[in-house]
């Protein structure tokens, strides 16, 4: 497939959660907008990173676009080389034939492994359910995944317990790709892991991207780890991307002022650099936006149109794009 084509076409994908009232009768009197009109294109055996504070939507919508969870609208389409589906609209027994081409890696490495399962079981899973090999080949599958990790074969008939978190974390990620996916969301995949573990983990992920011609959505807080190993990186903001950048420009010229902010916050090394924050107020709440942009009661660069119209995501050039009334008026 052409680089040029995107492996992943994602427009105005919402999901919203309905909020009803206590009592005996129910009824509905909110609405939680955790993703809402997200767009993105992202291209094969590229690493796009999806950063934001704790409930900006990142996690939401790394499962609506897998269908971990049924989007409220908008669409998810994968092209692939004998054709194009879009998973927002099929039903659970179509979805099933697109599961062994999308896969998630997920942020606990304990919580997400079942206990009573060995290792071989726990890899093997995905095969058995879509009956994809059995028996001698079912077991050579399974080897080859783990050695291919960083774990001992001889190790398959362990159960979870008996691994480290970083060993737990490879289990993991060699469930998630034991059916060789074409697209991989891993979600906090490193957040949970010792430092030393982290790099360990972040150089296997890449590793297997360049063997396995594999896509990423990664999902991080960390904006090291996310500068390390992203091509591309959108920046979240209650349900919405407000920006996106080529990595290395979005880490050497933010212009939004909340990725300005989110950049500010990074801990320095030098123990003579006092750091300052350049946000206050609460973050938004997904069930009660403020009216604008939902950013504007902690903008520090806030006038006039930022409470009254809500920013829409435009090309900024330079495949940036920023969603932010700064640039309409011309400020950098």
């Amino acid at each position: 497939m052409s680089a040029a084509v995107p492996l992943l076409e994602v427009r105005n994908l919402c999901k919203h959660f309905p909020v009803f009232s206590q009592g005996f009768v129910k009824r509905q009197i909110g609405l939680v907008r955790a993703t809402d009109d997200v767009s993105f294109d992202l291209y094969p055996g590229e690493t796009l990173g999806l950063v934001g504070e704790s409930g900006s939507g990142k996690t939401t919508t790394g499962r609506a676009i897998l269908r971990a969870i049924r989007p409220t609208s908008g669409s998810v389409r994968f092209h692939f080389p004998d054709g194009t589906v879009d998973a927002a609209t099929l039903s659970e027994h179509e979805l099933k034939p697109l599961r062994t081409r999308m896969q998630m890696i997920f942020q606990d490495p304990f919580s997400s492994l079942n206990p009573r399962m060995t290792v071989k079981d726990i890899v093997a899973e995905p095969l058995v359910i879509h009956r994809l090999a059995r028996g001698g080949e079912l077991d050579d599958r399974v080897d080859d995944m783990l050695l291919r990790v960083g774990l001992k074969p001889e190790h398959r008939n362990r159960y979870p317990h008996a691994f480290s978190g970083g060993q737990r974390q490879r289990i993991g990620i060699a469930r998630a790709l034991i059916m060789r996916p074409s697209f991989v969301v891993a979600d906090e995949a490193v957040s949970a892991l010792d430092v030393s573990v982290q790099a360990q983990v972040i150089n296997l992920l890449h590793d297997l991207q360049q063997e396995l011609g594999l896509t990423y959505l990664f999902i991080a807080h960390d904006l090291s780890v996310v500068r390390h190993i992203c091509d591309r990186v959108a920046v979240m903001y209650a349900g919405r991307i407000v920006e996106l950048a080529p990595s290395e420009e979005l880490f050497t010229e933010p212009r939004h002022p909340y990725t300005r902010a989110l950049l500010a916050a990074v801990p320095n090394p030098d123990p003579d650099v006092r750091m300052a924050s350049e946000l206050s107020g609460e973050v938004a709440d997904p069930g009660n936006l403020p009216s604008g942009c939902a950013f504007h009661p902690r903008c520090p660069a806030c006038f006039a149109p930022c409470s009254e119209k809500r920013p829409l995501l435009k090309d900024a050039g330079n495949g940036r794009w920023l969603a932010c009334h700064l640039q309409d008026r011309g400020d950098e």
